[in-house]
């Protein structure tokens, strides 16, 4: 999130040495950019359809959240989008912290297809993290605090926990996959915000949770104990200030960011060093957040800020000489 754009969202050297990241055209465009990708949809703004966060489909769909609009969708490979369900409206009186609007923050699917996802209202009866089965309707499975901002969403589905990063209180939280109390399972100054929101994406990768700080520029590494506790945060990476979500790219831990009020994807390498892969004159419009299966980066665009066509583009991802 960015934040000039905080009245109404209010807004990857390698781990061998010659190894490189190379950004190229994903295939055929229907309506191509200018350069490094393709458009997968264009989204109707009008409608509240500014894309949040993604996960990806095994059929090539992506499901995303649509920030403000209170509505989960999947996004089929030709474009086109099916509202899969709305949550509700949040009580009279009740304001979203930081971004006063209710927000629909992280999304991630499970093997058998169910969609978890994160909302914030700034209500105790609605703030947390809701379940939709496969043609099912949404429910609240944890409840977390009204004064929090769940934002990023991670799955170790093989430990059975989810992690939430939440970028007002500077907390990783921990859920049980079947849902239930949550634990506050790292808090850091590192997690805090400056000004506006602090730990924002969040990914389970080689033994630790990963999280971005939005207004401190870094990705974080916090490895997760024997015994499923937190361990000592470090910082991977600075001068990513903007940072939304991010993703491996599966090569060691080279990730793709998000660098939202830029209009930026950012190779970001093991030692902290990074590099813009993707700008606005590929069509990148505030992206949000980032999703890598085999070779393709699935990147979603919001347009918090720009205020022109929110998107999805995809790019391929290959190792180069």
């Amino acid at each position: 999130m960015n934040t000039s754009a905080r009245a109404t969202r209010t807004s990857l050297l390698a781990a061998a040495a010659a190894t490189l990241l190379a950004v190229t055209v994903a295939g055929p465009a229907t309506a191509a950019p200018t350069a490094g990708a393709r458009f997968v949809a264009h989204l109707d703004m009008a409608a509240g359809q500014r894309p949040e966060n993604i996960a990806l489909e095994p059929s090539g769909a992506a499901d995303v959240t649509f920030a403000f609009s209170r509505q989960v969708a999947r996004i089929t490979p030709d474009g086109r989008v099916h509202v899969l369900a709305t949550l509700p409206e949040p009580p009279a009186g009740a304001t979203t912290p930081a971004l006063s609007s209710p927000f629909l923050g992280g999304i991630v699917r499970a093997h058998d297809g169910t969609l978890y996802f994160l909302y914030a209202t700034g209500s105790a009866d609605q703030t947390g993290l809701w379940r939709l089965r496969p043609g099912g309707t949404p429910r609240r499975i944890a409840a977390l605090p009204a004064e929090s901002l769940p934002n990023g969403l991670a799955y170790d589905e093989r430990a059975g926990r989810f992690y939430i990063a939440d970028s007002v209180l500077g907390t990783v939280w921990r859920v049980p996959a079947a849902g239930g109390a949550p634990t506050r399972w790292a808090t850091a100054p590192e997690l805090a915000p400056e000004g506006f929101l602090g730990a924002n994406g969040i990914k389970i990768h080689g033994g630790a949770a990963w999280v971005s700080n939005l207004d401190k520029g870094t990705v974080l590494r916090i490895p997760i104990t024997a015994h499923g506790t937190a361990g000592p945060v470090r910082v991977r990476a600075t001068g990513l200030v903007n940072i939304d979500d991010f993703a491996f790219t599966g090569h060691g831990d080279i990730l793709l960011a998000a660098i939202n009020a830029d209009n930026e994807i950012a190779v970001v390498r093991p030692d902290g060093s990074h590099t813009v892969v993707l700008s606005g004159a590929d069509g990148l419009q505030n992206p949000t957040s980032v999703a890598v299966r085999g070779n393709t980066a699935y990147v979603a665009s919001g347009a918090y800020n720009t205020n022109s066509d929110p998107n999805i583009l995809a790019a391929r991802v290959r190792p180069g000489a």
